[in-house]
């Protein structure tokens, strides 16, 4: 051992034989209950000791002066050969208590002032690490995945949490600790040489313990306050990331439905659900959480550039799993607390709905009645069935789900607009399949119990249909109107025709199919109101010349 006084020197005057080992008394007063290795000769060490005389007085100690005593077992010439010999077979971390005679330390002569002649010594010894030239870096697999699709390269760039500690086990650093990975790429002479090498063959979620020699860490110079000069260290690390700069956006087609009939473009508009995690599985965003599908247009640059390209393509319920490189998702910086800078990020997509704002309706028809010569149009009442579902089957609403079908007015803006479209054209008992977009549906707003944006899918059929009056009118003739027209309303031709009388007549060309009734309101109002029209001095009856005013307003064919 060195000091500022005196030197433990092996003198050439003093011979000693290594047969004389018995001389050297050991006592192991502390085994650390793992000993992975023990001290050979040859072997570079790092101890911290405590010299005294066999009275206990203290004549050096490497914790006076502030740092562990380094050197070689055996070969080394500034150590003393009764304390080479009593490190043998130490283990690291543990306390020995090694008693040197003099003939082992400096024999007859002594060591100046310090240590007189024929005096033996006594050394308490810590070893703190123990490493040799031959080492190289040793990787324990600690936890390795079932499926590992990718393992660390040269030129890759790697996010990992790490534990670092000396092989004493004190801790040194600590990723975890600072809640952040580290994040390099490997091969490029970022990482101290024994970590590129530690990390290479890696997995997502793979965890090794990597021991590394000093001259593979820090050798001579340590780092800092936290890694001794000459210090092994130890790097338990948990791969959570890895990619590569060349590296494309990843797509896995995991179920697609049959037929698949339309493919998203650029410029549609989609919906969708996805689950948004890191490599190692970790959750960090999801629209079912929100019970909200995430809603953009494709091609215009509205998400990461990794998702625009990878919706292109989609169908309708279709999963995939798509990978995106941070250099196509979040880049460098990340996005706040929520996904780190340089995350390769895994979507899980289910598509719920696509359309362009360009789309019109579409028809399928799904069954026709042989006789189908009266079809449904503006103006006509109906009396329909109808189911509303999502495209990814999601059932809305029903007219099943009420007492009575509903019956309703074609034209008059009483229904959403593509589906007033749909009902035309059908003829009693036909069924349809309609797709509504949602500018011909509920819009970006969307409706009660229905999504913003949303698809719709109606089931048509037509029960009842019922022809209709032209806007503004309540009667109309289906034939030529009686001529002249007064006398064959004045039945009882009393040159007159009071209420009863009018109601009496318009009922008879109703039911002889000469004219058509406003449908889906009660009659008796209806025919009231035509009535009213031309009493036009309101006595309750209608006249020949008050019905010639209203003839000569009216044309053939049309209301009274």
């Amino acid at each position: 051992m060195e000091s500022v006084s005196f030197t433990l020197v092996f003198l050439s005057a003093v011979h000693v034989v290594w047969s004389q080992i018995e001389d050297v008394i050991i006592d192991r007063y502390s085994i650390p209950t793992h000993c992975p290795r023990e001290v050979q000769i040859g072997d570079f060490v790092r101890y911290h000791y405590n010299g005294t005389f066999t009275d206990g007085r203290k004549f050096d100690s490497s914790l006076d002066k502030g740092f562990p005593f380094v050197g070689q077992v055996g070969v080394d010439s500034k150590v003393i050969p009764g304390l080479d010999k009593g490190l043998l077979g130490t283990c690291v971390n543990e306390r020995r208590k090694i008693t040197v005679p003099s003939i082992l330390a400096y024999g007859v002569l002594g060591a100046g002032s310090v240590i007189p002649p024929d005096t033996t010594l006594v050394f308490d010894v810590l070893l703190l690490d123990l490493w040799n030239k031959a080492d190289t870096v040793q990787i324990r697999v600690l936890h390795r995945p079932q499926k590992c699709k990718r393992a660390v390269t040269s030129t890759d760039f790697v996010r990992y949490h790490y534990n670092g500690s000396l092989l004493v086990g004190t801790l040194f650093d600590s990723s975890h600790h600072l809640n952040s990975t580290y994040d390099t790429y490997v091969g490029q002479g970022n990482l101290i040489k024994g970590m590129e090498e530690g990390i290479l063959g890696m997995c997502i979620g793979e965890r090794r313990s990597v021991i590394i020699p000093p001259f593979l860490a820090y050798d001579s110079k340590g780092y800092g306050t936290k890694i001794p000069p000459h210090a092994t260290v130890i790097f338990d690390v948990l791969l959570v990331d890895v990619f590569n700069v060349k590296d494309d956006v990843t797509i896995e087609v995991e179920e697609i439905p049959q037929p698949c009939r339309r493919r998203a473009a650029v410029g549609d508009f989609v919906r969708y659900h996805y689950n948004g995690t890191f490599q190692d599985g970790t959750l960090f965003d999801s629209s079912y959480s929100r019970n909200s599908t995430y809603n953009t247009f494709i091609g215009k640059g509205y998400v990461i550039a990794g998702m625009d390209k990878a919706l292109q393509g989609v169908c309708v319920g279709e999963r995939r799993r798509v990978t995106v490189p941070p250099h196509l998702g979040y880049g460098e910086n990340g996005t706040g607390e929520l996904i780190p800078g340089s995350a390769v990020l895994i979507f899980n997509v289910h598509i719920i709905d696509i359309h362009n704002p360009k789309d019109g309706l579409d028809i399928k028809v799904t069954y026709k009645p042989v006789d189908c010569n009266l079809t449904s149009a503006v103006n006509d009442v109906i009396l329909y069935r109808y189911n509303c579902s999502l495209l990814d089957g999601t059932r809305l609403y029903s007219s099943d789900d009420y007492p009575e079908p509903p019956r309703v007015t074609l034209g008059q803006g009483k229904l959403i607009s593509g589906l007033d479209e749909g009902l035309q054209g059908m003829c009693v008992l036909e069924r349809r399949e309609i797709i509504v977009p949602p500018h011909l549906a509920h819009g970006t707003n969307g409706g009660s119990g229905v999504p913003s944006s949303a698809v719709l899918l109606f089931e048509l059929e037509i029960l009842e249909l019922q022809q209709g009056v032209p806007d503004g009118f309540l009667f109309v003739w289906l034939q030529d109107s009686p001529e002249p027209l007064f006398p064959a309303m004045d039945i009882n031709h009393d040159h007159m025709v009071p209420l009863e009388e009018f109601i009496t007549f318009i009922k008879l060309q109703v039911a002889e199919g000469r004219g058509r009734i406003l449908p889906g309101a009660d009659v008796d109002v209806v025919i009231k109101e035509m009535f009213k029209n031309q009493d036009r001095n309101t006595d309750g009856k209608i006249t020949e010349d008050e019905l010639n005013v209203a003839e000569e307003k009216a044309l053939k064919h049309e209301e009274l």
